[in-house]
Formats: C-alpha cells, structure tokens, sequence
C-alpha cells in the first residue's frame, strides 16, 4: 500500500533519521519493562513507531496517517498534562499516570514526546508532503487497535475499548462499543484532521513514471 522513498536521497536529515532509532531504542525496552507489552497497543504508542518508521524511510503515507492520528490527540495530551501542572487537576484525563510515584520519574518524563510530536510531524509533512490517502490508513489502524484493545484488561481501557473518555460509560454491548469509538475518532479527530492538513500541505512527489 506505500511506497518506501528511496534512502539514497531522503528528504528527512539523516541526524533525525537515525534520531529516531535511537529513540526506539531506549523508549521500546523501557516502556516494555514499566508499562507491559500490552502498552504499545495505545494509538499514541503506534503512533510512536510508525513515526519514526516513516522518518527512516521518509515515507509520507506513513508519516501522513499518524498525522491525522496524533496531532490533535497529542496536543490534548498537553492540555490535560499542563492544566494538572498549574492548576492542581486533570481537565480532560489519561495523563494521571504522570503522577503515578510507583513509576520513576524518568520513565514518566519520557512520555513528554507527546510535546515534541505534533510540531515533528508538521515539519516532516512540510519536507515529504501530505499523503491523501494518510486518513484512510489510519481509520484502518484505529480499527485494529480498539478490536485488540478489547481483548485485554477491562481495567486498563486501552483505546477506550471499554469506556468512553468523556461518560466513562459503556455503550451497548462490545462490538457496538467498538463501532462508536471508531466512529468517533474518524469523525471527531482523523477527518477533520485530514481536511486541514491537506489544504495547508502540498501532496507529495510521486514514484515511477507518470
């Protein structure tokens, strides 16, 4: 479904391309080791990985879809995160574990890329382009994730498989849970995404002949 750009002539840094390794690197084993493997089910988490997959290959489908995935999510993230900080409260919540002294304070304060994700994917888009079909790619994900999110601990709610973020409340049964979720992120956060993204970026250069 995507094409990688030929590493010979990246349009991403190399600094920044091997960046991204190294972060995988240190953040994969640590989050593995405090949080467990099934952390790296979280959207945000994915996001993580295809981010800087698509940096390597300076891929703007991959770079495009998690765009439309993180962006405003990560940029709530901050909200939430900042209003805690300063006014003592979560505003809209999924940042308490920020607080959580049982972790140590520097696997906590890795989750401040959160800060740094939004203006990285802008700059990258603004290097390899926006990728139209990034959207389409990620509602496909998004599916996955909460499917497999539902299949875990209750307790953890893991893409809000099993509570809305806002109710905190179950709606119906599972599969019609699931379906409201998806919908919700497809039409409250990835297409309206898609729509600003790909007025402000230019589409990006095509492989192969035309």
């Amino acid at each position: 479904m995507w094409q990688r750009a030929p590493v010979a002539n990246p349009k991403i840094p190399k600094w920044l391309r091997l960046g991204s390794l190294i972060w995988l690197g240190v953040w994969i084993p640590t989050y593995w080791r405090y949080w467990g493997a099934q952390n790296f089910v979280h959207l945000c988490d994915i996001a993580v990985i295809l981010t800087c997959a698509g940096l390597w290959w300076s891929n703007s489908l991959l770079l495009s879809s998690q765009a439309v995935s993180s962006i405003v999510v990560d940029l709530l993230w901050d909200l939430d995160a900042a209003w805690r900080f300063f006014g003592g409260h979560h505003l809209i919540g999924g940042t308490e574990y920020m607080w959580d002294a049982h972790y140590p304070l520097w696997v906590r304060l890795l989750s401040v890329f959160h800060i740094v994700w939004p203006i990285l994917l802008l700059w990258s888009l603004g290097r390899v382009g926006y990728d139209r079909r990034g959207w389409l790619l990620q509602t496909a994900i998004a599916a996955d994730a909460i499917v497999v999110a539902r299949s875990m601990d209750p307790a953890l709610n893991i893409n809000y498989a099993f509570r809305d973020p806002i109710l905190h409340r179950a709606w119906g049964p599972g599969p019609a849970h699931i379906a409201l979720m998806w919908i919700g992120l497809v039409m409250v956060i990835y297409l309206p995404t898609h729509f600003v993204l790909a007025k402000v970026f230019r589409e990006p250069e095509r492989l192969g002949p035309k």
